[in-house]
């Protein structure tokens, strides 16, 4: 079978969960007989680009670093679909595996992969799920889970928050009519983004529709996910759940509690792209404000260090106000991870979005360290609060604050007791076989 997985993003100018899901599953596909490629948009590109990663050939076509509005919202396809078009019908796969959507990946795409005959599967790693959630968020004024009911007003008031509208005018700028949003939405700059905000809700309500036409199953990696999904009328039957697992083979289980208990001084750990919705802000907050006579040792490290997340890593550090107990280290080379999350004893997941997983939670939990997390997404399935870890409303500075001082003076009552609790994971190989039934229906 030739499977093509296309997406957003991919090596090597970009490392994250997306980009590791693909390249674990592509490395399983091609040891059980399969024929793949990867498909992904370049915005930094001139051309078309070509080139190997991990064996697999990869497909790159430029696109525009500043889209139309038209592009950025799958109204039309982007300058430079086109080559992949051509792309896609001289490979003519036999499934177009689609994990992003973005600009340059989506309903665009699905609809040309189905005129070809192709038939399509969508996998959902963001928590936009698709064209459900217009913020790509799933955070009710960027602050609350949202309880995944998309209504246009309800969202478009929301994703103005976004653009940095107070609250209050957000809610009546929302309110406008949708007829009377879609004229104005048509003009130009700010405010026709703003009038027409609405009308642009549901036409993402109108996208998600066709996209589920079109696709032969829709696979969510979570049950908050379907439950979502399923409420804004997403045919069931269309529905896979297939969980997370570990991409990992070099995970090897670190002593129990009993045998090697939490030291005195607890090592915490972050361990993810270096952004504000990863809920840094917050726990950097919440370290300062525990008393500097608590000893405790929290480490901050990425995956990569760019631009962007230097300059944010310099906030985190002003913001620390020279706390000698938080250090923001180099990037982490994937295969490391493993090793250096078995180092720490607890992995924070302090995440102010709808965490589809975080894979490094999985990790942790592999290897026998335990997670203080946000009560969001599928950080909420992965962690029982009290039993295998802690969980605290997400941004919640009082409460992380609270649950790190926990962990930091009482070890043995909480670290070594959730280290207990901790089971076993599910792997990559297990992903690749669910989605090989898939494939093969």
């Amino acid at each position: 079978m030739k499977i093509v997985h296309l997406l957003g993003w991919y090596f090597p100018d970009s490392i994250g969960g997306t980009e590791v899901y693909v390249e674990g599953l592509c490395r399983r596909l091609r040891a059980a007989g399969h024929d793949v490629r990867i498909a992904a948009p370049d915005a930094h590109g001139v051309a078309p680009e070509h080139y190997e990663h991990d064996h697999v050939p990869v497909f790159r076509y430029a696109i525009p670093a500043e889209p139309t509005r038209a592009e950025a919202n799958h109204r039309v396809p982007v300058r430079g679909a086109d080559h992949f078009y051509r792309w896609l019908a001289s490979e003519r796969p036999d499934i177009l595996h689609v994990h992003s959507f973005t600009t340059g990946v989506g309903l665009q795409e699905v609809r040309e992969a189905r005129r070809l005959g192709i038939r399509v599967i969508v996998t959902c790693h963001l928590p936009g799920l698709g064209y459900m959630c217009r913020t790509g968020d799933l955070m009710r004024w960027g602050r609350y889970p949202c309880d995944g009911i998309a209504i246009p007003d309800k969202c478009a008031s929301c994703s103005l928050t976004r653009l940095g509208m107070p609250q209050f005018a957000a809610r009546l700028s929302g309110g406008i009519p949708l007829t009377l949003s879609a004229g104005l939405g048509m003009l130009p700059g700010r405010i026709g983004t703003t009038l027409g905000m609405t009308a642009s809700v549901r036409a993402f309500q109108a996208l998600q529709r066709e996209l589920f036409d079109l696709v032969e199953r829709f696979v969510v990696l979570n049950e908050t996910a379907r439950r979502m999904l399923i409420a804004n009328g997403s045919p069931a039957e269309k529905l896979v759940l297939n969980r997370l697992g570990l991409s990992h083979t070099n995970v090897i289980r670190k002593p129990p509690p009993d045998v090697q208990p939490t030291p005195a001084i607890v090592r915490f750990l972050y361990l993810g792209r270096l952004h504000p919705t990863k809920g840094l802000t917050p726990l950097v907050r919440a370290v300062v404000a525990i008393p500097r006579g608590v000893a405790f040792r929290l480490d901050i490290r990425g995956p990569q260090i760019d631009a962007g997340s230097r300059e944010y890593a310099a906030e985190l550090q002003a913001l620390t106000g020279g706390d000698a107990r938080v250090t923001i280290g180099k990037g982490v080379a994937g295969h490391d991870v493993p090793a250096l999350l078995a180092g720490y004893d607890v992995l924070l997941c302090p995440s102010t979005w709808f965490e589809n997983g975080p894979t490094t939670a999985l990790e942790a939990m592999a290897v026998g360290t335990p997670i203080i997390g946000s009560r969001v997404g599928n950080l909420a399935e992965l962690v029982e609060d009290g039993v295998n870890g802690r969980l605290v409303a997400p941004g919640d500075v009082a409460g992380l604050s609270a649950a790190l001082l926990g962990a930091a003076t009482s070890p043995a009552s909480t670290i070594d007791v959730w280290r207990r609790a901790l089971g076993q994971q599910r792997t990559m190989d297990d992903i690749a076989r669910d989605y090989l039934v898939l494939y093969a229906a």
